[in-house]
């Protein structure tokens, strides 16, 4: 998947979170990240801090590629 902004992640997060079954208050668990933040996450929110964003795709097994 070519992701092209927040959006694009948010939305990969959401469909895989949905995927194993998780609700946002458990993925929020696991990562230790408060449920405000997943909501935001999957709401998009451009301002969503990069290490917790890196700490929930790692969670979830969504491996990130950078490209030059």
């Amino acid at each position: 998947m070519r992701i092209k902004n927040i959006k694009d992640i948010a939305s990969k997060i959401k469909d895989e979170r949905k995927k194993q079954n998780l609700t946002q208050t458990q993925l929020a668990g696991l990562c230790n990240v408060g449920l405000r933040f997943i909501v935001d996450l999957e709401a998009g929110k451009e301002t969503c801090q990069i290490g917790k964003v890196l700490l929930v795709l790692d969670v979830l097994g969504i491996n990130l590629v950078v490209e030059e």
